[in-house]
Protein backbone atom coordinates (compact mmCIF):
# COMPACT_ATOMS: atom_id res chain seq x y z
CA UNK A 1 0.00 0.00 0.00
CA UNK A 2 1.45 3.26 -0.79
CA UNK A 3 2.30 5.54 2.11
CA UNK A 4 0.10 8.18 2.73
CA UNK A 5 2.75 10.74 3.88
CA UNK A 6 5.30 12.52 1.69
CA UNK A 7 8.00 15.01 2.99
CA UNK A 8 7.34 18.11 3.13
CA UNK A 9 8.03 20.67 0.04
CA UNK A 10 9.85 23.43 -0.38
CA UNK A 11 7.04 25.70 -1.21
CA UNK A 12 5.92 29.24 -0.22
CA UNK A 13 3.31 30.32 2.51
CA UNK A 14 1.22 31.22 -0.54
CA UNK A 15 1.37 27.96 -1.98
CA UNK A 16 0.82 26.12 0.94
CA UNK A 17 -2.31 28.11 1.68
CA UNK A 18 -3.60 27.68 -1.64
CA UNK A 19 -3.25 23.92 -1.13
CA UNK A 20 -5.05 23.85 1.82
CA UNK A 21 -8.00 25.56 0.38
CA UNK A 22 -8.09 23.03 -1.83
CA UNK A 23 -8.62 20.59 0.73
CA UNK A 24 -11.11 22.71 3.08
CA UNK A 25 -13.45 23.77 -0.39
CA UNK A 26 -14.51 19.81 -0.05
CA UNK A 27 -16.81 21.15 2.87
CA UNK A 28 -18.78 22.44 0.32
CA UNK A 29 -20.43 19.60 -0.12
CA UNK A 30 -22.16 19.86 3.54
CA UNK A 31 -23.56 22.87 1.89
CA UNK A 32 -24.08 21.96 -1.80
CA UNK A 33 -23.57 18.01 -2.69
CA UNK A 34 -21.67 19.21 -5.95
CA UNK A 35 -20.10 22.19 -4.13
CA UNK A 36 -17.56 19.06 -2.79
CA UNK A 37 -16.11 19.13 -6.41
CA UNK A 38 -16.58 22.28 -7.93
CA UNK A 39 -14.40 24.34 -5.24
CA UNK A 40 -11.79 22.01 -5.33
CA UNK A 41 -11.87 21.71 -9.48
CA UNK A 42 -11.79 25.87 -9.56
CA UNK A 43 -8.92 26.54 -6.94
CA UNK A 44 -6.75 23.75 -9.15
CA UNK A 45 -7.11 25.07 -12.31
CA UNK A 46 -6.61 28.72 -11.42
CA UNK A 47 -3.54 27.88 -9.88
CA UNK A 48 -2.01 24.21 -10.88
CA UNK A 49 0.27 25.76 -13.50
CA UNK A 50 1.98 28.20 -11.25
CA UNK A 51 2.22 26.42 -7.77
CA UNK A 52 3.30 22.96 -7.94
CA UNK A 53 2.17 21.77 -4.39
CA UNK A 54 -1.45 23.40 -5.44
CA UNK A 55 -1.29 21.22 -8.64
CA UNK A 56 -0.50 17.81 -6.69
CA UNK A 57 -2.96 18.84 -3.93
CA UNK A 58 -5.78 19.74 -5.98
CA UNK A 59 -5.47 16.57 -8.06
CA UNK A 60 -5.23 14.79 -5.07
CA UNK A 61 -8.25 16.30 -3.45
CA UNK A 62 -10.26 15.93 -6.60
CA UNK A 63 -10.03 12.15 -7.01
CA UNK A 64 -10.72 11.81 -3.25
CA UNK A 65 -14.59 14.19 -3.72
CA UNK A 66 -15.27 11.77 -6.64
CA UNK A 67 -13.99 8.91 -4.98
CA UNK A 68 -16.29 9.86 -1.99
CA UNK A 69 -19.41 10.85 -4.62
CA UNK A 70 -19.05 7.05 -6.09
CA UNK A 71 -18.85 5.65 -2.63
CA UNK A 72 -22.08 7.20 -1.52
CA UNK A 73 -24.01 6.85 -3.99
CA UNK A 74 -23.36 2.96 -3.66
CA UNK A 75 -24.50 3.65 0.09
CA UNK A 76 -27.60 5.60 -1.18
CA UNK A 77 -28.45 2.31 -3.36
CA UNK A 78 -27.51 0.26 -0.28
CA UNK A 79 -30.33 2.29 2.09
CA UNK A 80 -32.81 0.01 0.20
CA UNK A 81 -32.29 -2.97 2.48
CA UNK A 82 -30.65 -0.62 5.61
CA UNK A 83 -27.30 -1.48 5.42
CA UNK A 84 -26.71 1.46 3.72
CA UNK A 85 -27.33 3.67 6.39
CA UNK A 86 -24.20 3.03 8.49
CA UNK A 87 -21.80 2.92 5.34
CA UNK A 88 -23.28 5.87 4.48
CA UNK A 89 -22.62 7.69 7.34
CA UNK A 90 -19.25 6.19 7.63
CA UNK A 91 -18.21 7.82 4.49
CA UNK A 92 -19.63 11.02 5.81
CA UNK A 93 -17.40 10.65 8.76
CA UNK A 94 -14.25 9.39 6.39
CA UNK A 95 -14.57 12.24 4.50
CA UNK A 96 -15.13 15.29 7.16
CA UNK A 97 -11.97 13.24 9.46
CA UNK A 98 -9.30 13.13 6.44
CA UNK A 99 -10.43 16.12 4.38
CA UNK A 100 -9.03 17.80 7.99
CA UNK A 101 -6.03 15.96 7.90
CA UNK A 102 -5.07 16.58 4.73
CA UNK A 103 -5.66 20.21 5.20
CA UNK A 104 -2.77 20.60 7.93
CA UNK A 105 -0.57 18.50 6.06
CA UNK A 106 -1.14 20.70 3.15
CA UNK A 107 -0.47 23.57 5.34
CA UNK A 108 2.94 22.20 6.49
CA UNK A 109 3.67 21.74 2.92
CA UNK A 110 3.00 17.81 2.73
CA UNK A 111 1.54 16.38 -0.24
CA UNK A 112 -0.87 14.30 1.36
CA UNK A 113 -1.98 11.47 -0.16
CA UNK A 114 -5.56 10.14 0.89
CA UNK A 115 -5.90 6.53 1.93
CA UNK A 116 -8.33 3.93 -0.09
CA UNK A 117 -8.46 6.80 -2.50
CA UNK A 118 -9.51 6.16 -6.59
CA UNK A 119 -7.12 8.09 -8.64
CA UNK A 120 -8.19 8.81 -12.35
CA UNK A 121 -7.32 12.31 -12.66
CA UNK A 122 -3.27 11.78 -13.57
Amino acid sequence: MESTVQKPSTSTRDERQWAMLCHMSAMLMYLTVIGGFIGPLILWLLKRDEMPLVADQGRETLNFQITVLVSLVGAAVLMLVAIGIPIFIGIIVYHFAYTIIASVKASEGVAYRYPFCWRPIN
